[in-house]
Formats: C-alpha cells, sequence, structure tokens
C-alpha cells in the first residue's frame, strides 16, 4: 500500500445506516418497571398502584408519594384520556428520530388521572392541540419492541 493509499483509507467514514434503519435505544427495565414492561408485552397499559391507599403512580418509585408505602401492585387502565400539554421537538436528540423532525412530544392526562409521555409521530404537529382526546395504541418498534403510542381519536 503507497502513502497516499493509506492516507485515503485511513480518512474514509464507514458508511452510515439510514436514519429509518437506526433503531431507538431500548427502555431500560428494572425490577420496579418490569410489570408495567410485562403489561406492554400483553399489549395493556399498567401502573403501579399503592397497596396501602390506592393512588396510581407513574413512572414507578419504590414509595408512595402520597402514604410512604413500599406496598404496591400492577392496575390495568383504560388508555384513553387527552393531551395535557404537549411541546414540538425541531432537532433530533437521538439518530432514530431524525427523519421524524419536526414531532410533537405530550403528556397524555389518562382518564385514571395519571400522566405519561409520548411522542406523537404520527400527526402533524400542527394539528395537535391541548384537550384533544387519544387512546393508547401498541406498536411494535425496532430496537424498543412493543411500546404504548397514544393516537388521537377527535
Amino acid at each position: 500500500m503507497t502513502a497516499n493509499n493509506h492516507a485515503e483509507s485511513a480518512s474514509e467514514k464507514p458508511p452510515q445506516p439510514k436514519p429509518e434503519t437506526i433503531p431507538r435505544p431500548a427502555p431500560p427495565v428494572s425490577e420496579l418497571s418490569q410489570g408495567f414492561w410485562e403489561a406492554v408485552a400483553r399489549k395493556e397499559l399498567a401502573v403501579q398502584q399503592c397497596g396501602a391507599c390506592g393512588t396510581l403512580r407513574h413512572y414507578p418509585q419504590p414509595l408512595c408519594p402520597l402514604c410512604h408505602s413500599d406496598d404496591f401492585d400492577w392496575a390495568s387502565l383504560s388508555g384513553r384520556g387527552e393531551i395535557y400539554s404537549y411541546t414540538v421537538a425541531h432537532r433530533a436528540f437521538h439518530p432514530a428520530w431524525k427523519e421524524h423532525v419536526p414531532y410533537a412530544i405530550a403528556t397524555i392526562e389518562l382518564e385514571e388521572g395519571v400522566r405519561m409521555v409520548c411522542d406523537l409521530l404520527e400527526i402533524d404537529p400542527e394539528r395537535v392541540a391541548i384537550g384533544q382526546r387519544v387512546e393508547v395504541a401498541f406498536a411494535e418498534l425496532p430496537g424498543q419492541g412493543w411500546m404504548p403510542r397514544f393516537e388521537v381519536i377527535d
């Protein structure tokens, strides 16, 4: 190999995958969140419910924020709610989202009073509005497996 060829091959970058083939990073599964992910695999939406006072909570936590009990179980939810708040992302925080920019990220308030955050990739961000009714739908996403997604039903 000549010095010139060596310099050319050293400066060549490996081919980068296309954005649509870049998988999303998988969410971490912990002992606290395992019940949530097991429900998602069954295409159900479930959150922690305090065994002492009945408070529903999401994100999973070791103690109830109201009574501080560490006793909990998992409660199934309807999956229906409304957009409580949202923002529009104009920059992808990870290459897997690059092809979707701009997209809406919404806080969903479920009928049971629990809030969840989800990106809304299937709707034009200009059409998203606070108060819109949504319903959970499950999608198998590359790199993540089954994930709860919310679709506008208005």
